[in-house]
């Protein structure tokens, strides 16, 4: 876990037990999220997990924005219960009083796409073809069946498969 991103955190606390002048529960920070999501507070768990890699290639925003933002809900959370939206006026009232930070509900930072192979299945039309993902395909393995809205065929496995 990078000392940083430690750092920050406490730091986030610090201002919210100043701000509102009490003390929260500290969460278990985990480094292991993968995908599009820059960060995610479990609420219940009092657990924050950040992506690595969009850590590293977004420091300084990362440390800035993202750490707060995920702060903010845990915060929100313990200040507020369950029932509060997620991006609601009091989380943003955190943001923009506690953190002086624009209440962005999501980042723009470049997410690298992986490759997802697609199963491609066809019907009665011509130059037609339907891209089924891994777990569809499964399903239609499993007697699951899918048709053309346009011929009212089933579709068939072509046995082609494309890397998107």
């Amino acid at each position: 876990m990078p000392e940083q991103l430690n750092q920050r955190i406490e730091h986030c606390y610090q201002q919210a037990e100043a701000f509102f002048k009490r003390s929260f529960s500290r969460p278990v920070v985990s480094f292991k999220l993968r995908g599009q999501k820059a960060g995610v507070a479990h609420l219940t768990e009092n657990l924050l997990r950040f992506n690595p890699q969009l850590y590293q290639a977004n420091h300084a925003d990362f440390l800035k924005q993202t750490v707060a933002h995920e702060v903010a809900h845990l915060v929100a959370h313990q200040l507020f219960g369950p029932r509060i939206q997620a991006h609601g006026e009091e989380w943003q009232l955190i943001m923009r009083g506690v953190y002086e930070l624009p209440p962005h509900r999501c980042h723009s930072y470049a997410v690298e796409r992986r490759s997802t192979t697609r199963y491609v299945y066809s019907c009665a039309c011509p130059d037609r073809d339907f891209p089924f993902s891994a777990q569809r395909h499964t399903l239609v393995r499993k007697g699951r069946r899918y048709y053309c809205r346009s011929c009212k065929a089933t579709l068939k496995y072509s046995g082609e498969q494309r890397k998107e």
